[in-house]
């Protein structure tokens, strides 16, 4: 797939190529890097490079700056040079330049960001809202259901198949991050409706079935990430939450309630997939905070 990027447009199909074929990155990950170059090639088109041979430190300074006056956040600036910093080791491996300018390029530190999480009573109020007297409000809440009681991200939601449940055990099989697979613990309540979703809703939705997903849309197709994006959003909005809310916030609940009761933070990491215990580590600020929260409604000489 050739993007419009004027003269770095077979540089860039090639890295795409390699990140597919050497590094196996999912379609998401590499569509991420790959909206990063187009702005990064927009931007040299702009000041009239033509080559990569030319840039240097300061160049890609002055692009970094130009990221900050238009308000980019400070992540937004870090995954960029982090970007950079993977697509010009792969440009000097190929030699199409002598010196790597990224070598000279500090990465900014990332800003601390605790991320937003649910209380079990607006869980319950989201939950709520769906109408399970129709077969699309029987499918959201066992989306809600499954979310919640499994921590899966929205990409693994939407990409489960039938045999990947093993519901007489209590178990999911997942695929994660970099293609890892992993098996995860769904609760009695989910799997309760999850079973009424996929014998009672699931045979309504559309005449030509997808017979392998599970979770579908109303025309039988494979619901998609930024479906289910569109109609978290008008749930919590429903629900009264005030709170910015993405399917990640169901992620980002599940891990804190369990961590809250009493969870180690090693089987967290399993839950979650996470390759790092780092990564992990965020979830223990916010039991804390919520701890803290708690103990000044609490005590009377707080």
């Amino acid at each position: 797939m050739k993007v419009q990027v004027g003269p770095f447009e077979d540089v860039l199909v090639d890295y795409l190529h390699y990140l597919t074929v050497e590094r196996g990155l999912s379609a998401n990950t590499k569509h991420s890097y790959q909206q990063d170059l187009v702005q990064f090639f927009q931007y040299l088109i702009a000041e009239k490079y033509d080559t990569l041979t030319v840039v240097d430190r300061f160049t890609i300074m002055a692009f970094l700056g130009q990221l900050e006056q238009k308000g980019k956040s400070r992540n937004t600036i870090i995954r960029m040079v982090s970007t950079l910093r993977k697509f010009f080791e792969f440009v000097q491996m190929n030699n199409l330049i002598t010196s790597n300018p990224m070598d000279q390029v500090d990465s900014p530190k990332k800003a601390q960001h605790l991320p937003a999480v649910l209380t079990l009573e607006e869980v319950e109020a989201l939950l709520q809202v769906p109408d399970t007297n129709t077969p699309l409000g029987l499918r959201n809440r066992t989306i809600l259901e499954v979310m919640y009681a499994t921590g899966l991200r929205v990409s693994e939601l939407v990409n489960l198949r039938l045999d990947n449940l093993h519901l007489d055990l209590g178990l999911i099989q997942t695929i994660g991050k970099g293609d890892k697979e992993r098996i995860v613990p769904i609760g009695d309540v989910a799997v309760k409706w999850l079973e009424n979703y996929l014998n009672n809703s699931r045979p309504l939705l559309g005449k030509q079935q997808d017979p392998h997903v599970i979770f579908l849309n109303d025309h039988g197709h494979q619901l998609t990430r930024q479906g289910v994006w569109k109609l978290i959003k008008q749930w919590v909005k429903q629900a009264g939450i005030t709170k910015d809310v993405s399917p990640h916030t169901l992620r980002h609940s599940f891990a804190t309630h369990i961590l809250e009761n009493g969870a180690d933070l090693r089987i967290v990491q399993e839950l979650l997939g996470h390759a790092d215990i780092s990564t992990t580590q965020i979830y223990t600020h916010i039991s804390n905070k919520r701890l803290t929260e708690v103990y000044e409604k609490a005590h009377p000489r707080a």
